[in-house]
């Protein structure tokens, strides 16, 4: 697996977290967006990395 694979994980993590996210978000104390920005940056790194120490 290469680079294109592990950025290929991350996408996958980041659609999932986000979709999920977005689905189960509710108006609380803040902001969805900002919310919704965090959970793409922590999912993306978090399948990305993942796939990449797997090896």
């Amino acid at each position: 697996m290469g680079l294109k694979a592990d950025t290929a994980n991350g996408l996958i993590s980041l659609g999932i977290g986000v979709a999920v996210t977005w689905l189960t978000a509710s108006d609380g104390d803040h902001s969805t967006a900002d919310l919704l920005v965090a959970v793409a940056i922590s999912s993306f790194l978090s399948g990305f990395f993942t796939s990449y120490f797997a090896k």
